[in-house]
């Protein structure tokens, strides 16, 4: 059986990882008024954002298994599909409302931290409050 040379594949995600950060603190994701805004229909320029980070996304996934044998660091390309049930539908709803409500998604809040946004610190707390209590009390199906 092979296996994922990790050195490589820590140092690429912490690298990929920086890289988003640093785009989602460029776009001004990383603060909750700039969201809100675009949730209300104030300013529609984080649809720009979001949309070239999906065309981006689905050009990778279509093409990169087409230009590459196998992934740079990985075993081999896999598809992975996600169940689609109640759970699902409850979790985004979730997800959905507090993103509205708060103006604040997980992956901006950690980057906002990096830009010294600190109120956001409940955020992450509530996130990871979240995350315990769906994997402590709730069966997976």
């Amino acid at each position: 059986m092979k296996h994922v040379r990790t050195a490589p594949v820590m140092v690429s995600a912490l690298l990929a990882g920086v890289l988003f950060g640093f785009g989602l603190a460029w776009s001004t994701m990383v603060r909750p008024e700039a969201i809100l805004s675009f949730l209300l229909l104030h300013d529609m320029g984080l649809l720009l954002v979001m949309g070239g980070a999906a065309g981006t996304v689905m050009l990778a996934y279509r093409l990169l298994p087409r230009w590459f044998a196998q992934p740079l660091f990985g075993l081999g390309w896999a598809r992975h599909p996600s169940p689609f049930n109640r759970r699902i539908v409850a979790g985004a709803a979730l997800f959905g409302v507090g993103w509205g409500l708060s103006g604040v998604c997980p992956g901006p809040a950690l980057a906002g931290l990096g830009v010294g946004n600190w109120p956001l610190l409940w955020v992450v707390g509530g996130i990871l409050l979240g995350a315990w209590i769906e994997g402590r009390f709730f069966e997976k199906d």
